[in-house]
């Protein structure tokens, strides 16, 4: 914008020089002050749209005059400011910076993930993922201090140097399965120590991956196989077990019932039994004859079903 500027004043200064040699040529003199008007007027409007700076929403402004980091912080929306002087704009949102194996997964095109080792000697291949932000009240220093290039100068090294001083602290199989948490918040504490004073705000260590080596994994899946057949075992003796105790309660009322019926059984409810059983062939339509046995208290009995 100030390039412009002086590239129309210099403009504005040939037509002037260029019209005094022409003071006689009237055709040539209206058009030198045609031309004079309208770099005076776009003189004018670039000045005015100089002094005039647009943030955007989840940015900051830091004003740069000749070099130097100004104090004061450019808000989003418009803002006046001294035509002199640069806008260095800053991103505040929320931003993640990722170290992945997989290529063109994390900030960086090619394998990032780190290696670092366990305090069992046991190397680990880590997939991590940093967000953080930047202070919008010290985003000055940032750029007096630090410059535009954070993510180089701070967070990568910063976050790789947090975890290779973490992981030497913890067992293998402890990243990888029970102390995960743990091994994330001392990630976390350390990064946060780094990052103090330099006008970045750490938010959150994602650890999103975890590669052992191959023979740790498999020992590892073994085990877990293992404890899996155990808990499927005490299922099955539950199960044995409650089937057991089902039939005992089962043979228990069977034999109470057996006990029951064979104490209230007389030969007189006997006897009633048998008649009605009788009774019932001799009314059936499948039966024409029916011969009943003989015994000492019952009479033979003989009866032709009259329907047939």
């Amino acid at each position: 914008m100030i390039a412009t500027v002086i590239f129309l004043l210099l403009v504005l200064i040939a037509v002037t020089i260029v019209k005094k040699y022409n003071a006689e040529n009237k055709p040539a003199l209206k058009i030198y002050k045609l031309i004079r008007i309208v770099t005076i007027v776009l003189i004018c409007v670039l000045f005015v749209l100089s002094t005039v700076v647009q943030i955007g929403p989840g940015e900051a402004g830091v004003p740069i005059l000749f070099g130097s980091v100004q104090d004061n912080i450019l808000t989003s929306g418009l803002n006046i400011v001294n035509p002199l002087v640069t806008v260095e704009i800053l991103d505040i949102k929320t931003q993640a910076y990722t170290m992945s194996s997989l290529q063109d997964e994390g900030s960086l095109t090619r394998d990032d993930a780190i290696t670092t080792l366990s305090s069992d000697g046991l190397s680990l291949k880590l997939d991590l993922t940093v967000w953080f932000r930047v202070s919008s009240s010290e985003a000055p220093n940032l750029i007096r201090t630090i410059g535009v290039n954070y993510l180089d100068k701070i967070v990568r090294p910063a976050a790789r140097t947090a975890i290779r001083d973490v992981s030497v602290k913890y067992v293998a199989t402890d990243i990888y399965s029970s102390k995960r948490d743990d091994f994330v918040n001392d990630i976390y504490k350390n990064l946060e120590s780094s990052f103090q004073g330099r006008g970045i705000i750490l938010e959150k260590v994602l650890l999103r991956n975890v590669e052992l080596p191959s023979k740790v994994r498999e020992a590892i899946d073994e085990k877990i196989s293992a404890e899996q057949r155990a808990q499927q075992m005490v299922y099955v003796l539950q199960k044995e077990k409650q089937e057991a105790e089902r039939k005992r309660v089962e043979a228990e009322g069977i034999a109470q019932a057996q006990k029951i019926i064979s104490n209230t059984i007389n030969p007189q409810y006997l006897q009633w039994k048998y008649i009605e059983t009788l009774k019932e062939f001799t009314t059936s339509s499948n039966n024409t004859i029916v011969i009943t046995p003989y015994d000492q208290k019952l009479t033979p009995l003989l009866n032709l079903n009259p329907n047939k």
